[in-house]
């Protein structure tokens, strides 16, 4: 029987799970950060992990706070410089995966960390796409982590910052972005969605326990494609020992609050 869990703890297992041993992968702060540790003490030894400010392959000391935090440079083959994370491997097409965050999402996957209602006149001015554009207009592979919310997924966002698929399955062909058809998923607290290269739209793929698809319906503001046979995500006992004794054993993302016990 596997122990008690979180939410919040499978989001960082589901993300860990997209990443393959060999995978050259850009990683911001927060939970990417715990969810590509996570992924290279289980299954992904020879993770290349390529922190977004220029440290290349770190062996990283847990738990960094930051992508400034010094336990993200040890024992790094190299202490660059955004020039060579964003240049010298993200732009020359080598990443194989990429974090993104943002404020709101929509169906196709674009995403919003610019601002909330008119451009000119906004409601919130948000941070701004910093390298995010970049990542989403470049990676083979797009994961995003983020708190399923209504306001958070609209059916369209009010700025795009990052492309998903813009306006359909030949969106980002059609806008002459370098990455045309990338693998995109977005890892909530209630389900995972994967992008449909069809349609362009996101679509269920995933369910977390004690999740129902009404439960995703009612938080999305748009209608996601649903798929024929959707799984439910649980943890293993080894993935849920590693993130809390090694990957983050002062809790300092993951907390122990609302536990699911199996």
């Amino acid at each position: 029987m596997v122990t008690s869990f979180t939410l919040d703890d499978l989001m960082v297992i589901e993300a860990s799970r997209q990443i393959q041993d060999e995978n050259i992968v850009l990683v911001g702060t927060g939970l990417p950060m715990v969810a590509s540790l996570l992924a290279q003490k289980l299954h992904a030894p020879k993770m290349c992990y390529v922190v977004e400010t220029g440290n290349i392959a770190p062996e990283v000391i847990p738990t960094p706070t930051s992508v400034c935090d010094p336990r993200v440079m040890y024992k790094a083959i190299k202490h660059g410089s955004l020039l060579d994370s964003l240049g010298g491997i993200l732009q020359r097409g080598l990443a194989d995966i990429a974090f993104l965050g943002g404020a709101q999402i929509d169906e196709y996957a674009n995403v919003n960390s610019t601002s909330i209602g008119d451009y000119s006149n906004p409601k919130v001015r948000l941070p701004g796409s910093g390298g995010a554009n970049d990542l989403a207009s470049h990676a083979k592979k797009i994961l995003i982590i983020t708190r399923h919310e209504k306001r958070r997924f609209p059916k369209n966002c009010d700025y795009i910052t990052s492309p998903g698929y813009i306006d359909g399955p030949e969106g980002r062909k059609n806008a002459g972005i370098p990455s045309k058809y990338p693998d995109i998923i977005v890892i909530t607290n209630l389900c995972v969605m994967e992008i449909d290269k069809k349609t362009g739209k996101l679509v269920i793929t995933k369910l977390m326990p004690s999740i129902s698809i009404d439960d995703v319906i009612t938080n999305t503001d748009f209608e996601p494609l649903i798929q024929s046979s959707i799984n439910v995500s649980n943890p293993t006992q080894k993935e849920i020992d590693t993130l809390h004794n090694e990957v983050d054993p002062l809790g300092v993302y993951l907390k122990k609050n609302n536990p699911i016990n199996n």
